[in-house]
């Protein structure tokens, strides 16, 4: 099962030991565990080649694994939006990356699904990465989570002084005089990397070596909370695993991405067992990515499996992360909960994260938010083992690689999958694909070319037969969005909304402890001082 890191084994006894008192009766927990930039080949239960996530393999075995499960979008942002409202990015507005600078986020009346678990009596937590607005308002403590641990982006939108592997590697925080030109310029040397605690930043840069552990004690500190209040509890972990910067000390014998994959095995391994300690069948544990693999980044990028996007590639570029190919939005997905869910079983269902909102809302027994339309459903049926039938239509919106950001111009009907438009996004050659536009569409039959070689040729039967029906769903699912009530989010900049603790100080560096004893509430975000180094 692979051998933990120093850290946990210590760890994973103060856990265990915190679940002490009753679970909370009634309505299930929920843990929604989502990994980062993850390739569908990254499972072992996927993909036979892969032999680092002995845990998440046995989370597979022991519960449902989704061989056909979707991100709503191939990117940070938008895939983070639509997990959090079951509606797409043309629909909540969020269509494309949030900035370190960026004023607005996930639009304010854009309900989240911790709002609606809140208001039904949960505690809710989100830790990790949230990339979905940090700025007044948009912070998620005011977008219904009490409390939060984490970076409000990317993990590489921010200098560290320990900054990992990444490609090209970016240079460490300047330390006493004005940041220099990198060579790379998508390094970011003017700003530290902030962590927040609720409201306050409690350390800048933060330490990425200790970021798991940090995470881990977070959790369970929530989870005790939770339960000492006989609450039932949501907690959304978004994982900085397996984005760039890798933070690992990789052993001999092991590569650097298969080391940073191993250690997110492990932690997902001791949520696992934190949730069964604190009263096994209790809670769901549902597990997923926000899109493929970042492919311009080479060896420190993910495993596609037989997503491999062919066609794609023979024209250049990526057809992973940014892109509508299925390397791109096909990411793995497990769900755990004994006694419910049924173990050692594979489902063929198309679903996706957008289903995680409803599916949650339901079991909780609450109510979908009014005057809305949404591109998920309920899909307790398919973790019950009770169907196997998830979406007929499946919308993939442009993530960045090609067309207008957001727009929907490619989908799934049944087995075949059709692109309006393509392109590739960056590729480990530096190439990137040509944006072309398609009319008719492209169209694949996914049943006996995953790999998206060859497109059906349009003069024969089956093209001829399909097309139609692939006509009227994408203009019936264009219709219902023109009529839906939708909203536009804000991308405007400011300096003034960098997250910041100390303008006094070269690249915002400041330093704060923290008592974890204090309560989580979200009016506690002021308890800790800021020591400005």
């Amino acid at each position: 099962m692979g051998t933990p890191a120093p850290w946990s084994v210590l760890l994973l006894a103060v856990l265990v030991g915190l679940c002490t008192s009753p679970v909370a009766q009634g309505k299930p927990n929920f843990i929604v565990i989502l990994a980062d930039d993850l390739g569908w080949g990254d499972l072992g239960a996927n993909w036979a080649e892969t032999k680092e996530t002995p845990h998440l393999d046995e989370l597979a075995a022991e519960g449902t694994r989704f061989v056909d499960f979707h991100s709503a979008a191939s990117t940070c942002s938008p895939s983070r939006a639509s997990l959090l409202t079951g509606r797409l990015g043309v629909r909540n507005g969020v269509t494309h990356n949030f900035a370190i600078s960026s004023v607005g986020g996930l639009p304010l009346n854009e309900t989240t699904l911790a709002e609606v678990l809140r208001a039904a009596g949960y505690s809710t937590a989100a830790i990790g990465k949230w990339h979905l607005g940090h700025h007044g308002h948009h912070h998620p403590i005011f977008r219904g989570f009490d409390y939060y641990f984490g970076i409000p982006y990317s993990h590489d939108m921010g200098c560290t002084d320990t900054p990992g592997y990444n490609v090209p590697p970016c240079p460490p925080c300047p330390q006493h005089s004005a940041a220099t030109s990198p060579t790379n310029k998508d390094c970011y040397t003017d700003v530290a990397l902030p962590l927040f605690e609720n409201l306050t930043i409690i350390q800048q840069p933060v330490d990425l070596s200790s970021l798991v552990e940090q995470y881990m004690e977070a959790a369970a500190r929530f989870i005790q909370q939770a339960r000492d209040s006989s609450r039932p509890f949501f907690l959304y972990l978004a994982l900085a695993h397996m984005h760039v910067p890798l933070q690992i000390a990789p052993p001999p014998d092991r590569g650097i991405y298969g080391a940073a994959l191993r250690e997110m095995d492990a932690l997902v391994g001791h949520v696992k067992h934190l949730a069964d300690s604190c009263g096994k069948g209790s809670t769901l544990l549902w597990f997923t990515g926000d899109n493929g693999p970042w492919m311009q980044k080479c060896e420190l990028a993910g495993r596609l499996g037989p997503l491999l996007g062919a066609w794609q590639r023979a024209q250049g570029g990526s057809p992973a992360k940014q892109t509508t190919w299925e390397g791109g939005h096909r990411v793995p997905a497990l769900a755990y909960w004994p006694g419910h869910v049924p173990a050692k079983r594979s489902s063929h269902a198309m679903l996706s994260t957008l289903d995680v909102f409803p599916t949650l809302v339901a079991l909780a027994g609450a109510t979908l938010p009014p005057n809305r339309r949404f591109d998920g459903m309920d899909v307790s049926p398919v973790l019950f083992g009770l169907s196997d039938v998830g979406h007929k239509v499946l919308l993939h919106p442009n993530s960045g690689a090609a067309g207008k950001d957001g727009a929907v111009e490619a989908l799934r009907l049944a087995q075949y999958k059709a692109f309006y438009t393509t392109g590739g996004a960056k590729a480990c050659d530096g190439s990137i694909g040509p944006e072309e536009h398609h009319r008719p569409p492209l169209i694949f039959n996914l049943d006996r070319d995953i790999q998206e070689q060859e497109p059906l040729d349009v003069a024969s039967r089956e093209y001829q037969a399909v097309l139609p029906a692939i006509s009227r769903a994408y203009a019936q699912a264009l219709e219902d969005i023109a009529t839906d009530n939708t909203t536009v989010a804000d991308y405007s900049k400011d300096p003034a909304a960098v997250p910041c603790c100390s303008t006094q100080h070269v690249a915002c560096r400041c330093h704060a402890p923290t008592s974890h004893t204090a309560s989580l509430d979200q009016h506690t975000d002021g308890r800790a001082t800021r020591l400005c180094l």
